[in-house]
């Protein structure tokens, strides 16, 4: 089998924050699933750093059995990649950190979450700075990042954005192609008949090299059924108990599991908004899976074309769509908190982002024509929570332009950047 690979980096929006969070703390900690291009970043932004990339199986510069030895022989500035197989050096980095305290010595990389996290974030607290580096976002895949990016500018003042209407992308791929494609860098590079391919040894990767590390679990067929079915229900409540059920495990080993993806970026959650309101509302947060591409995979949804009609087309798109706000703020100094809200009584809101005492509701609609009745939902936040601050609510769907739906509520392409 030949895969052709088309060699060409593409700017990541993080860039800019990362080069002045390395400039300014001892270590920065870039976090992220498999592949999803921390080594590339790291290696084209810090070109003349020493760079040393470890090993699940060898100790490789016997890194795990003399960590001392081993930064004698890599003085800092270093790059250290997928450290989570060398977790042995965070103090000894500690013990060099306090000796300077000077900014830019340690650039590290992980991609299993609570592995880096606990023994990094035990040695290196107040010495580290963590950041988060996604898949592909659309001003990536476009190469539009110096553009000014719309949720900056609604977040920081949504009367502007409303009245200078916001760029669109003129996208090669159709929203369906970039939906099963998915966005994992390497995705991008190969013909769309070796898709399935791709998907298919990542996941192989995946389990036998990030899961494995993390989790006892013992029936790894069944684990495999569990991811192919969590693929099912992104952008749905989260229900232990269900989960359990259909593949006859305990709630808890569904749990166990479900952390297991979380730790290695393959799924993440979103909590619910609740208030002070008397109202009976719903606690349970929303989960997502990390890569819609993946998750097309694993349904056997064997084209762009099938997802037409596809009842996972909704979820697919809620959760493309919630990747991207994600990524985007990924790249804010200052993140906007984010969250569902969903009333007992029917009303939902699929996220509400919070900054500075202002909310700003979202609902998500894989439709080309969007109306009034698609705003019942932030309608109905508005009436629940009357003393909040809320901003104009948006409705991101699959429309053309920008345009007003109800008093408050305006519906944006997809494809805004």
């Amino acid at each position: 089998m030949i895969i052709r690979i088309q060699v060409m980096y593409k700017e990541r929006i993080i860039t800019s924050r990362l080069k002045k969070l390395f400039d300014s703390f001892p270590s920065v900690v870039i976090l992220g699933a498999r592949q999803v291009g921390k080594s590339t970043l790291v290696q084209h932004v810090f070109p003349k750093l020493d760079y040393f990339v470890f090993d699940p199986v060898i100790d490789m510069g016997n890194a795990r059995s003399d960590p001392d030895l081993f930064l004698d022989n890599h003085p800092a500035p270093v790059i250290l990649d997928e450290i989570q197989y060398a977790p042995e050096l965070a103090a000894a980095i500690k013990r060099r950190i306090d000796k300077t305290q000077q900014p830019g010595q340690y650039l590290i990389t992980g991609s299993q979450q609570w592995a880096v996290m606990k023994s990094i974030s035990d040695s290196l607290a107040g010495r580290a700075v963590f950041l988060n580096l996604e898949s592909f976002s659309l001003r990536e895949i476009y190469e539009q990042t110096s553009k000014e990016c719309w949720l900056q500018r609604w977040l920081e003042n949504d009367s502007d954005l409303i009245k200078n209407k916001p760029i669109y992308l003129e996208t090669k791929k159709t929203l369906y192609e970039h939906l099963w494609q998915g966005w994992l860098p390497g995705a991008g590079k190969i013909d769309s008949e070796l898709i399935q391919d791709f998907y298919n040894s990542y996941l192989q990767t995946y389990i036998e090299r990030d899961a494995r590390l993390i989790s006892d679990t013992a029936d790894w067929q069944q684990f495999g059924r569990f991811v192919q079915l969590i693929a099912a229900l992104t952008a749905q409540e989260i229900n232990y108990s269900q989960l359990g059920r259909e593949l006859s495990i305990t709630p808890q080993t569904a749990q166990r599991w479900l952390a297991t993806l979380t730790a290695t970026f393959q799924w993440f959650e979103i909590p619910a908004y609740h208030g002070n309101t008397l109202k009976r509302i719903s606690n349970k947060p929303k989960g997502f899976f990390a890569d819609t591409g993946l998750a097309c995979a694993l349904q056997m949804i064997s084209s762009p074309k099938a997802l037409s009609g596809n009842p996972l087309l909704g979820a697919l798109f809620e959760t493309a769509v919630i990747g991207e706000l994600r990524k985007l703020y990924n790249s804010f100094s200052s993140p906007a908190g984010l969250c569902h809200w969903r009333s007992h009584s029917g009303g939902e809101v699929d996220v509400i982002l919070e900054r500075d005492g202002r909310f700003f509701p979202i609902e998500i609609k894989a439709t080309t024509k969007p109306s009034k009745n698609d705003c019942r939902g932030i309608t109905a936040f508005r009436k629940t929570y009357p003393d909040l601050s809320i901003a104009p609510g948006l409705i991101i769907c699959a429309c053309e332009t920008f345009q007003q739906l109800t008093e408050n509520d305006y519906a944006i392409p997809w494809n805004t950047i």
